[in-house]
């Protein structure tokens, strides 16, 4: 043992090893970036989870960027059983863009249950003038095929401008009214019938389906009996050639004509909200509801010419 000369022991000084300090304030470092980054990642839940809930807003669009035309769920509904009675009439897109056209101008693309005089529905058709009953022409299918059936009888319908063909069919008080709403008719058109994943609707599924007052629990039975009465009921010929569902009833696979795909896709997505229906997929994406306006999404899904509702 040292000693002193006075033979007492020595006193022991600790010297600190010099990287100890700098190791701790790393450490404390590096906690206190963790405990940052766990609390924005929790914050970011937090967002997606009720803040994004809050602040968006369900609703709608056709097309993409400074082209999308905004529409809400009834509208969107409505444009895409007009497309799929088009497709059903196997007829060429400028008798669709005619249908927008007056439809943008008789009724705003919405089902109405009034208007002038007796004029109802989405055309406005008049009972009183022969277009059928109250109930029929409140019904959009009936009154897409009653106004396609009052235009294809025209002359020459396809090369006249839009405002033109639009009155030869309404008989309205002022036909050049059509002729405002040709533009968002020929891009509608062209989003609900031809362009890829065009059409989406983003919404909380069980809020909206409470919201429409139906369950949110999947009724493909109910959408396919809609599908049927816009397109027609499956045959070779048909703008939608086959329906089969899974034996679970959980999914069911669509296999349109080929120019067909997305007008039916885009029925499918336009109602989900009313069916249940939380996912759909075709040409090589997949639509599922939520509260997202990207909620069209690549994968790896169905051959051309099928569909996947589930």
């Amino acid at each position: 043992m040292r000693t002193t000369s006075s033979g007492r022991s020595a006193s022991y000084s600790y010297q600190r090893p010099s990287w100890r300090r700098p190791l701790i304030v790393l450490v404390v470092i590096i906690v206190i970036a963790v405990l940052i980054a766990v609390g924005a990642y929790a914050a970011y839940n937090a967002y997606g989870r009720y803040v994004q809930r809050l602040l968006t807003v369900p609703g709608c669009q056709a097309g993409t960027g400074v082209n999308a035309i905004g529409l809400d769920f009834g509208q969107t509904a409505d444009a895409a059983i007009i497309a799929g009675v088009a497709a059903r009439e196997h007829l060429p897109r400028k008798a669709l863009i005619i249908a927008y056209a007056t439809a943008w101008q008789e009724s705003k693309l919405e089902n109405l249950d009034y208007g002038d005089r007796d004029s109802v529905g989405i055309f406005q058709q008049r009972p009183s003038e022969g277009w059928g009953s109250t109930a029929q022409l409140e019904d959009p299918a009936y009154a897409a095929r009653a106004f396609f059936g009052a235009l294809v009888k025209i002359p020459g319908y396809a090369k006249l401008p839009v405002d033109v063909a639009a009155q030869d069919v309404q008989h309205s008080a002022d036909g050049a009214a059509y002729e405002q709403y040709a533009q968002s008719g020929t891009a509608l058109a062209a989003d609900l019938t031809a362009a890829p994943h065009a059409v989406t609707c983003w919404y909380d599924p069980a809020s909206q389906a409470a919201s429409e007052g139906v369950s949110a629990k999947l009724n493909l039975r109910a959408a396919l009996s809609g599908l049927a009465d816009a397109f027609g009921r499956p045959r070779e010929d048909g703008a939608v050639r086959s329906v089969s569902v899974a034996r679970s009833g959980g999914s069911a696979v669509i296999t349109a004509a080929g120019g067909d795909g997305w007008t039916t896709a885009n029925w499918l997505v336009a109602n989900a909200s009313s069916y249940g229906i939380t996912q759909v997929s075709y040409g090589g994406y997949q639509w599922t509801a939520g509260l997202n306006e990207t909620s069209w999404q690549p994968e790896s899904g169905p051959a051309r010419g099928r569909i996947v509702a589930s």
